[in-house]
């Protein structure tokens, strides 16, 4: 059970039924276990991964209302070093952010070589959000597309490894999420009324998410189709996406500086 990029128009499902895994699938403590597994795989090679200083990583987490991204950074990143990892979470821009290109305010963010970057929504809002409230002329949001894939080319040949994860839920289960969210008491700070505007709207965000994934998807920054109306494959699934991304690096420790080797400490 592993996620494959999304390639062409014929790997792009976003149905309702998409939303959960195909097949069978490992009980929950099983499926727990084998997360577990991945997450200590991604704390080992995140040791590496920080002396080595070759590369930055960049996880990008995008999905609907309650898709499930905060809890997937908690439980595929609670473990790892917080020295080597930093998380940033993009709301509606600030003044000071629309004086600037919709960029600007990401490229602050993308983590410099030997760090973890995890983005809670990212640039592909400037899509979603003014192609779906229909905010800007089309001209201008359409051709972001263009205009991303060349940031994150940019950003690739330059040793940031980008990772672009679509969290899929269906209608059925955002319900039953954004009820919880309403009515528990620890949760319902983070309801808010553009929540259940957003939901009137399910298919135009079907559409523009549909758009972005075939557009965006490359071999330098693939998107992943995330089936996350389970929780415990949703962690699993990304979190054994990362680590085989990690494996693949071939990471290595630096060796010693040379004026070092020998030294006796008295």
């Amino acid at each position: 059970m592993k996620l494959e990029p999304v390639t062409n128009k014929k790997s792009i499902r976003l149905g309702d039924k998409d939303a959960r895994v195909r097949g069978s699938l490992k009980d929950g403590e099983a499926l727990e276990h084998e997360t577990a597994k991945q997450v200590e795989r991604i704390t080992d090679y995140q040791r590496v991964f920080y002396a080595d200083a070759r590369y930055a990583l960049l996880i990008v987490l995008q999905g609907r209302d309650a898709s499930g991204k905060d809890g997937t950074i908690r439980k595929v990143f609670g473990a790892v070093n917080p020295q080597g990892c930093v998380v940033s979470s993009f709301g509606v821009p600030t003044e000071l952010e629309q004086r600037h290109d919709y960029l600007w305010r990401i490229h602050q963010h993308v983590p410099p070589r030997r760090m973890i970057g995890i983005f809670n929504r990212s640039h592909y809002e400037d899509i979603l959000v003014p192609r779906v409230h229909e905010s800007l002329p089309k001209k201008v949001w359409s051709a972001r597309y263009d205009e991303i894939n060349d940031f994150e080319r940019m950003l690739s040949d330059n040793s940031v490894v980008i990772l672009k994860f679509m969290l899929h839920i269906s209608r059925d289960e955002q319900r039953e999420r954004l009820v919880e969210r309403l009515t528990d008491p620890d949760k319902n700070w983070k309801f808010r009324a553009g929540d259940l505007d957003d939901r009137e709207r399910w298919d135009d965000f079907t559409k523009a998410y549909r758009s972005i994934l075939e557009k965006t998807s490359t071999d330098y920054a693939p998107w992943y189709i995330v089936p996350a109306d389970d929780k415990d494959a949703r962690d699993y699934l990304i979190a054994r996406t990362i680590a085989d991304a990690m494996a693949g690096m071939k990471l290595r420790y630096p060796k010693a500086d040379p004026s070092i080797v020998g030294v006796e400490v008295v």
